[in-house]
């Protein structure tokens, strides 16, 4: 019987250190880790951990970086050129990327990464279309989408002018969607 709770206690104990070396391990995601430094971060305003800073090139060779967009709602569209639901979409987010608005509408894809094309066969599929206020972003290999932790296509992120990923959703989003939503957003 006192071996049994010689084990017990030694178990305990054990249990406790991992717990408390664990929570010491693990650094929690802050503001400045997405979006800058903590001097020209804005305060935090919504709850959640800061969004991938990702800094990724337009079909067009340009550079985007979410530190750009510091101090603006953003909303981040991941799609695929072969999702039938994704395409379904685009032509209204064209729409809405195309009005005045108090937040940023960008797209990503991921050439090369979960059955997309490769950039060169995506970008000039996609200069064939008719989305001219589409912002889309090419994300290699699907770098950033492993960071967003991107499971299907479409997916949406909202993102607070603080630069935290306040909400996620898989599936399709309509306009009306996207603004309720980022109403509720700081």
């Amino acid at each position: 019987m006192k071996k049994a709770w010689q084990r017990m206690g030694i178990v305990l104990v054990a249990t406790g250190l991992l717990s408390v070396l664990g929570a010491c391990g693990s650094k929690p995601m802050t503001q400045s880790a997405g979006m800058g430094s903590p001097a020209s971060s804005p305060a935090i305003l919504n709850k959640g951990e800061a969004a991938p800073s990702f800094a990724l090139t337009d079909l067009k060779g340009g550079s985007h970086r979410l530190a750009d967009l510091q101090g603006k709602k953003v909303y981040v569209k991941y799609w695929a050129s072969w999702c039938s639901i994704c395409l379904a979409g685009l032509g209204d987010l064209n729409t809405l990327a195309g009005e005045t608005k108090d937040f940023e509408v960008v797209t990503i894809v991921t050439p090369e990464y979960k059955g997309e094309k490769s950039a060169k066969e995506f970008t000039e599929w996609f200069n064939r279309q008719p989305y001219e206020h589409l912002t889309v972003l090419l994300d290699e290999n699907g770098v950033w989408a492993k960071q967003f932790q991107v499971r299907a296509y479409p997916s949406s992120y909202y993102i607070g002018s603080d630069g935290i990923l306040a909400k996620s959703l898989p599936g399709h989003a309509s306009n009306e969607q996207i603004i309720d939503t980022l109403k509720g957003i700081k």
